[in-house]
Formats: C-alpha cells, structure tokens, sequence
C-alpha cells in the first residue's frame, strides 16, 4: 500500500476529529510568547528547556513532520523565520490559519520527510521534529536528510519513542511482550487489528529501534549534546517506564569528526 498517501488520510482525518495534536495554539500563548512566557514540547508532557534553542530572532527553523499549528507560530511569535513541513495538507493549513491571523509569515511545504529536496543544503539553524518518525519506515533517510539541509552548528531536536511501546499489549492485568523488534503495523499486527486500524483510517506506524533512532542521528553525522525522558499523561505504563526521549542533536563537520581519535 502507499503508506505515505495512507497516513497523509489519516492525519487529516485527525484534523476533522480534533485530535490534540491538531489544535492550534491561539493569541492568548501567542502574546505570552512575545513577553518571553512560552513552552513547546517534542513529546507529550515536558516543555523544552529553553537553553536547547539558538537565538530565536535570528534563526531559520523548519518544523519536521510538525504540522498543527502548535509549536511552529510559537515560534514565530519568537521572531524565528519558520518554514513548517508535513505530509497533511490539513495540518499545514492549521500553520496557515494561524500565521494569516496574527501576521506569522510561516511558510508552509507539503511532503515526506525522507525527502527534503525542496530545500537547499544547509538552509536552517534548526529543525524542530516532534514525535512523528513512527510514521515512516526508512528512519535512516530523515536524519540525513536533515543533516544536509541544517547549516554547520545547526540544531536538531527530535521526540523518539522506546520501541517497548510497540512490543507490549495488556493480557488480563499485566502487560506482556508480544511484538518483536522491529515493529510495524503492516507486518506485526494480527490482520483482525490491522484492518480494525484502516476501517478507522488511524495512521499507520513503526516501533524503530534505539539503534536506529539515536545511533542513527549519531551515524548521519550528528553529535548529541542533551536528552531528557517523557511520559504520557495518565496512562497505564506511566508508572513503570518513561517511554519518550526528547533528543538534542548538533550538526558538526564530519571531516572534524572522522580525526578525531578515541
């Protein structure tokens, strides 16, 4: 199946439900942004520190996969000069609603984020990517991408998941390990769940591994400077494990890098 044009479906099927993740921010944190009372978060609960971003006036950020009209006007109330990508055009048009009603200047650019080759190489002093990898199977292509486009210094901060997310389902009052590494709705799910999730047009997803997450953002060339872990609100597995990791990753010259001797 074409899993891109299936969860661009669904995302905008997301919209026209009001999903959290669809709701744009309005002027009351637009204007608290402007006095320097903000918080955007990569994953469900902990704001980013706000020493993780580079001067904001002066930068150029592209929200990854980060359509919806939430952390990209945040932004751009911050003075940032913010290009927002996504695979929905109904999220992208959250971006637009409220960059056209509070003078935002966001642009917005519809694809996938494997393939970035609308933008030049080193185009941006940040990308901002809240957890959205899940939705694409070839992880490897969106950290590289992502290096060429952020310029030498740049900034990459990304919401993972621990693929245990992925692996476990509640059997009675316990959880146990079902799904083995790597996980995806396509190939793991029994077909009974699997055609349960396209009846429902949810987007489809992936459990990557850690070695592809984070050893795959280092292999693209990156340095990670900072992590902090994040859990849902309210949900079951809270009260055993973190199961989101905020990443912070820095764009540095490989050739530096491959000189260096341990």
């Amino acid at each position: 199946m074409d899993l891109v044009k299936h969860n661009q479906e669904a995302w905008n099927n997301y919209v026209d439900k009001k999903d959290r993740w669809t709701i744009p921010v309005g002027k009351k944190e637009l204007d608290k942004a402007r006095n320097g009372d903000w918080g955007i978060v990569l994953t469900p609960s902990i704001p980013i520190p706000h020493d993780w971003f580079p001067n904001m006036p002066k930068s150029k950020v592209l929200g990854l996969a980060s359509g919806g009209g939430q952390q990209g006007p945040i932004m751009a109330a911050l003075g940032a000069d913010v290009t927002i990508f996504d695979n929905s055009d109904k999220q992208l048009g959250q971006d637009r609603k409220v960059s056209e009603a509070h003078q935002l200047n966001i642009k917005t650019v519809q694809g996938d984020m494997r393939d970035l080759s609308a933008f030049k190489e080193e185009s941006f002093d940040l990308i901002f990517n809240p957890c959205s990898i899940l939705f694409v199977d070839e992880l490897q292509k969106v950290w590289e991408e992502s290096y060429r486009v952020l310029k030498t210094g740049g900034i990459l901060m990304t919401g993972l998941i621990n693929p245990i997310l992925f692996q476990l389902e509640k059997k009675g009052e316990f959880f146990s390990i079902i799904y083995k590494q790597p996980f995806s709705d396509l190939n793991s799910l029994p077909k009974e769940r699997l055609k349960e999730l396209l009846d429902n047009k949810d987007a489809l997803s992936y459990g990557h591994s850690l070695e592809d997450q984070i050893g795959g953002i280092l292999k693209a060339g990156f340095v990670l400077t900072d992590l902090f872990e994040d859990s849902w609100t309210g949900e079951e597995l809270d009260e055993f494990l973190p199961l989101f990791i905020a990443c912070r990753a820095m764009k540095i010259d490989k050739g530096k890098l491959n000189n260096k001797k341990c």
